[in-house]
């Protein structure tokens, strides 16, 4: 007789940090740390191969279309094979790119690297996000939120002692350490990371991308939560200083405040969402971003649209999360398959925005851009109720 599972929101018994949970947060870490290592790399690789300004853009453009080609091909190799495999086999694949990128001495050579940089990190992205949801339902709670908490931390350690260390080591050197340094993470990530089986018998529909509206819904609440935290990201720095006054050192705070509450809150994220539901704490989030957002734009100086930044990080930080949570635990679907139509449309949004918003901006300012993001949200609102199924626990087998 099949026993009725409890939901992530029922209360558990289970230790709060397992073998399991850690070697995941490991691999978001280190898909962390390759991405933030790679961003003090970009000059002297556009002075390398001697890219102009919109050269680099095109490159830069490549590594997202390779995270776009290789996302739904993850996908399909997590319903063949199970989230364990291809994360353990992605990581390792990824792990000589980026001393690739150190080496390579032309354009081409340059294109096809960035590509395999940007599709293995993009394919290994929706692996461990898969393996999370596995993880969250062997354990009975939520993960996700802390899960990407660790990836930003990743991106932060990389990003910040990136100059220093090729100051350091030159540029080989430094890809020679980080490759090392990740390698390492993997080695000991290995062995404990969940082990999940695919159905045999679901092999056919799984590789089928689906049919139904539901994963392409969810699929559009991740792009519309990405879009605007990309434009803080990319832009916001830019209105301190041109729009509002600032410094070239009160500028950086504009970022700074954003990824100090948004790095914060999705440590804390799992436990609101295990005490709210993933519904409501979606909500309370894109309310939050959408004040913050809406007072960042209205703000009459640096001050003000430091704080509206800092709560639209509080939003922002856990929305996606929860987004990758219920596209994992969709009702008859292979998880592989509805995360890689979640995971490849969010982070579109990250890729299309930059160029949008710069070419809008042109002619109604970035403080016009801030105040109209939160009508993105409004959308994610209407859709807010698509997140119970990051609730749901998993049927039997």
């Amino acid at each position: 007789m099949d026993m009725i599972e409890p939901s992530l929101t029922t209360p558990s018994r289970a230790p709060i940090v397992t073998r399991e949970r850690a070697a995941v947060a490991l691999m978001f870490l280190m898909n962390g740390f390759l991405i933030g290592a790679w961003a003090p790399k970009i000059p002297e690789f556009a002075a390398r191969l001697s890219l102009s300004e919109s050269a680099l853009g095109l490159m830069i453009l490549v590594f997202g279309v390779g995270s776009i080609v290789m996302m739904p091909i993850g996908g399909i190799q997590i319903a063949r094979f199970g989230s364990t495999w291809v994360t353990r086999i992605t990581a390792l694949l990824v792990l000589p790119t980026l001393l690739l990128l150190s080496l390579v001495g032309s354009v081409w050579t340059g294109a096809i690297a960035i590509f395999l940089f940007g599709g293995l990190i993009g394919a290994m992205d929706v692996a461990m996000n898969a393996n999370a949801v596995v993880t969250e339902k062997q354990m009975r709670r939520s993960i996700m939120s802390s899960c990407h908490a660790f990836w930003s931390l990743g991106g932060l350690l990389g990003s910040a002692s990136g100059g220093v260390l090729i100051a350091w080591l030159g540029v080989v050197g430094h890809g020679l350490l980080v490759s090392g340094l990740a390698a390492v993470i993997v080695i000991i990530a290995w062995p404990m990371l969940v082990a999940d089986k695919p159905h045999p018998e679901e092999a056919k529909q799984k590789v089928r991308l689906p049919m139904t509206p539901l994963p392409w819904l969810i699929g559009l609440v991740a792009l519309f939560s990405m879009i605007p935290e990309g434009a803080v990201l990319d832009w916001g720095a830019l209105y301190f200083r041109n729009e509002l006054g600032a410094s070239v050192e009160l500028s950086g705070l504009a970022f700074g405040a954003f990824s100090l509450t948004m790095a914060t809150m999705r440590f804390a994220g799992d436990l609101v969402r295990d005490r709210f539901g993933a519904v409501n704490t979606l909500r309370f989030c894109t309310v939050m971003s959408i004040i913050g957002l809406a007072t960042a734009g209205m703000a009459n100086g640096p001050v003000m649209a430091m704080i509206g930044f800092a709560i639209a990080g509080i939003g922002i930080s856990n929305m996606v999360p929860i987004a990758f949570s219920a596209a994992g635990n969709l009702p008859g679907m292979a998880q592989g398959i509805g995360l890689s139509v979640v995971t490849t449309m969010g982070y579109s949004g990250i890729l299309v925005a930059p160029s949008a918003i710069g070419f809008i901006a042109e002619h109604t300012g970035l403080a016009a851009i801030f105040l109209g993001l939160p009508v993105l949200h409004l959308v994610v609102l209407l859709l807010s109720g698509l997140a119970r199924h990051a609730d749901r626990a998993p049927g039997p087998h």
